[in-house]
């Protein structure tokens, strides 16, 4: 069990990282004995292999990750994961772009949407 204990330590450390204390404080204060083993799961895959590895850097992990939510609709991911890719170095241009894409080849109402959620978020950030 210790590459487990391990695995987790290093999910959670990446979890931060990328996700900011705030969040995965929330994520890891509103767990119940139900959503448990979820937490545990994307602590695990998700953060522990996936996120950790060595074959993309962080900036492109966000644009892919923008990519999928994007075209799969998942908004309030999505939206974490436009701050996620703020603090990860990807620029407003970059967001814009991934999305571009988006519209090509998962369609334009996806990416419509996922413009007007990323450009809520840059603005906030930049204050225009």
């Amino acid at each position: 069990m210790p590459q487990d204990a391990d695995r987790h330590a290093r999910g959670m450390r990446v979890r931060r990282e990328v996700l900011g204390d705030a969040h995965v404080d929330r994520a890891v204060e509103g767990t119940t004995e139900f959503t448990a083993p979820f937490q545990e799961f994307i602590t695990h895959y998700a953060w522990g292999e996936l996120w950790s590895g060595d074959g993309v850097d962080r900036p492109t992990r966000s644009m892919l990750t923008l990519a999928v939510l994007a075209a799969t609709g998942c908004e309030e991911e999505f939206a974490m994961h436009v701050r996620a890719a703020r603090r990860n170095g990807v620029s407003p241009e970059q967001i814009r772009e991934v999305l571009m894409h988006v519209a090509v080849y998962a369609g334009v109402p996806r990416a419509n949407r996922a413009f007007a959620i990323a450009n809520t978020i840059v603005r906030e950030e930049t204050g225009s």
